[in-house]
């Protein structure tokens, strides 16, 4: 088994494909029109689906906007630099809602930023690129 997607409601597709490939580097894998639905969807990533989970935007052509509930958490993305990263989505236009640095309980590098829909995206540094001190080294 293996996770194949995960998929987000939008309110306005282009913004949101515009938002996922130039600020967060993603790539538009494939995107198909369902007129009897009413609705669009696009399959965004870091790579071939065959080997990568992929983001599924879902645009309902008669909804422009989702309350987005106390269920859902956050996407994570893993970054090589989590301040860089966070520097380049700020400069391309993203809102960060939380400055890159170490978790509140622990040492981990993140940051967090929103997509223009409000689900937000926790940006990730892997634990080995970190700062030794950091890592109660």
């Amino acid at each position: 088994m293996r996770l194949l997607h995960t998929m987000l409601r939008v309110g306005n597709l282009q913004r949101s494909i515009l938002f996922y490939t130039e600020i967060m580097g993603m790539t538009l894998l494939r995107q198909k029109d369902y007129p009897k639905g009413r609705f669009t969807l696009a399959f965004l990533g870091y790579g071939n689906e065959k080997q990568h989970t992929a983001l599924e935007l879902t645009y309902n052509w008669d909804t422009d906007h989702y309350d987005i509930g106390s269920g859902f958490g956050h996407l994570a993305i893993e970054v090589d630099d989590v301040y860089q990263a966070a520097e380049k989505i700020h400069t391309g236009g993203g809102k960060i809602i939380r400055q890159p640095g170490p978790m509140n309980a622990g040492t981990t590098l993140l940051a967090f930023v929103a997509d223009p829909d409000g689900y937000e995206i926790e940006l990730l540094q892997p634990k080995a690129q970190q700062p030794a001190n950091l890592l109660g080294s």
